[in-house]
């Protein structure tokens, strides 16, 4: 069935014309299916992750292995959510350091993306296309361990931000560092939803 705009009301939560595939740095958020806790729990202040949870864990770091030009910052799996903030490095190897990030992008100008990705055709090396492949290979993965075949383990997107300076990433980075602290506050905490 053709995409009809009339009738489907999705709008994208991407940035117009940014180029996903661009050097820079990205923070991610993923949340399971109806949030259910499936990687574990936190205890006094820290999460514990069951197998799943192991999974997930793996899976992420294997991104970096697999890709030579991404490189994995701080991240957490929590019971029902994952957040992570992914570095993709220019062109020449060189890690691209927030500050360099996103260039005007504060002044409401975005580097024009030399592809667009639609349905169906992903832009290799793009945000999308690695947190596509992150999700699959760990649903399939979970479902091989809980013999469940078929049945999703992620909430269809995900939330993203393109970091634009190191004031920015240093925040997100200490907020992926103390949500397990914070879990109960968390809108993601259970009693919350």
């Amino acid at each position: 069935m053709k995409y009809n705009p009339d009738i489907y009301h999705r709008r994208s939560i991407r940035l117009q014309n940014y180029d996903y595939s661009a050097a820079g740095a990205y923070f991610v958020t993923i949340c399971t299916v109806d949030r259910e806790c499936l990687f574990g729990e936190v205890v006094d202040g820290k999460m514990r992750l069951n197998d799943m949870g192991q999974i997930v864990r793996e899976e992420w770091l294997s991104t970096a292995e697999i890709r030579e030009n991404v490189i994995i910052d701080k991240f957490v799996v929590m019971p029902n959510h994952f957040h992570g903030v992914l570095i993709f490095e220019d062109g020449r190897g060189t890690a691209c350091r927030a500050h360099d990030v996103g260039g005007n992008l504060g002044q409401g100008t975005a580097r024009r993306a030399p592809t667009v990705e639609s349905f169906g055709r992903p832009v290799v090396g793009s945000l999308a296309t690695v947190i596509r492949s992150f999700k699959s290979a760990a649903t399939k993965r979970i479902n091989q361990l809980r013999d469940n075949p078929g049945v999703p383990v992620w909430q269809r997107n995900y939330y993203e931000r393109v970091i634009r300076n190191n004031r920015e990433l240093q925040s997100i980075q200490q907020y992926i560092v103390d949500n397990p602290a914070t879990w109960q506050e968390d809108e993601n905490y259970p009693a919350h939803l």
